[in-house]
């Protein structure tokens, strides 16, 4: 479907689009302190944000101070003259939003997952002409993210950005919400105009490397940031560890990022990088032909296991290769993760093969 989709906000072109303010609206005074700090220390606000209404993952936490806090965001408005903005989940909050004259609407991932959710907001949104940004769904399912923003497009807003806040996985990480970088990469080929914001503080949970999330999204070519920013972070009523004072936010992260170009329009990068991406295509190709190789052999191995009545798996040749490979990669600078990632997907393409193999001896006898 092709999609005339615009940017949700204008951007200034010299500096990162900057999204900050507290996770949750709290009190009136919390509110404007923040925004006057911000202010105070010069920050750089594209959109002040604050939660009003705070889904969590548990009962009895504090879930937004809800419609009361619409006016405080107003009032940011109107006093600092910041445009404002906070997530939507429902049909009444799409209405209270629009009434008291918030700027732009976002989804949050709890709402993204649930394509019943996004539908009733996009049913709201229909005649309106609001921007929207879309946080990508709490698991790792890309259909879901495009759906949303097909979605909201269908109701008739053009003005669609997206919020990359990383996804929820089983286990220890040092992310609160793992970034899995490629998903979002894999959005900007459908759609290579859509305004993309990562929300570090979210990926993050905490303040330690909010710097570092925000400067490989925008190693990515991502347009800006989402950055919580709270007049006294340690005592937030929701998220206290991710948030940061806005004189942290611009001395410790915004102070030093680095905006990189993408070198489309400069004639001198394109010479110059010609020849080793010339390079680097010649390369693949040999690997895909070597891979192609390596699963002609590994269907060989099938038909002897086939004819042999011998198990696909042999656990013992793989801990083998495992083993054997993990140790010549060491001096080639490739990461283990890479590695394991790797062998296993190749592992695994041999088993399919071996199994069709396996599969199509066993039709022909029922036959």
């Amino acid at each position: 479907m092709e999609m005339n989709i615009t940017h949700p906000i204008a951007r200034n072109t010299e500096r990162p689009l900057v999204i900050t303010g507290p996770c949750s609206a709290e009190t009136e005074e919390q509110v404007m302190k923040t925004a006057q700090m911000l202010v105070d220390h010069n920050v750089p606000v594209d959109l002040f944000r604050a939660g009003i209404w705070k889904p969590r993952t548990r009962p009895n936490n504090f879930e937004g101070i809800g419609f009361e806090g619409l006016q405080w965001l107003k009032q940011v408005k109107d006093t600092y003259g910041f445009k404002v903005t906070t997530e939507v989940a429902n049909t009444q909050h799409v209405f209270e939003a629009l009434k008291v004259g918030i700027d732009v609407l976002w989804l949050g991932a709890r709402t993204t997952v649930n394509p019943f959710s996004v539908q009733e907001v996009a049913d709201a949104l229909k005649g309106v002409d609001i921007p929207v940004f879309i946080k990508n769904p709490i698991n790792p399912d890309l259909g879901l993210w495009r759906g949303a923003i097909e979605r909201i497009y269908n109701a008739g807003i053009t003005r669609i950005g997206v919020v990359h806040r990383g996804f929820s996985k089983f286990g220890q990480t040092k992310y609160r919400n793992v970034p899995q970088w490629q998903i979002p990469i894999e959005l900007k080929r459908d759609f290579p105009d859509l305004m993309m914001v990562v929300d570090a503080s979210h990926i993050c949970g905490k303040r330690d490397n909010l710097y570092d999330v925000s400067q490989k999204a925008l190693d990515l070519s991502f347009d800006g940031v989402m950055l919580e920013a709270h007049c006294d972070p340690t005592n937030a009523w929701s998220d206290a560890k991710q948030q940061v004072t806005p004189f942290a936010l611009k001395e410790q992260i915004l102070d030093r990022l680095v905006l990189r170009k993408t070198g489309e329009d400069d004639p001198d990068f394109q010479h110059d990088i010609e020849d080793l991406r010339g390079q680097i295509d010649a390369i693949d190709r040999d690997i895909l032909q070597m891979m192609g190789n390596r699963v002609n052999v590994a269907k060989k191995i099938g038909e002897y296991k086939k004819a042999n009545n011998i198990a696909i798996l042999q656990q013992s040749r793989w801990n083998e290769i495992i083993e054997s490979t993990m140790e010549q990669a060491k001096p080639l600078d490739l990461s283990k993760e890479f590695v394991s990632k790797f062998l296993k997907a190749v592992h695994q393409e041999s088993i399919n093969h071996q199994e069709r193999i396996m599969q199509s001896d066993t039709s022909s006898k029922k036959v």
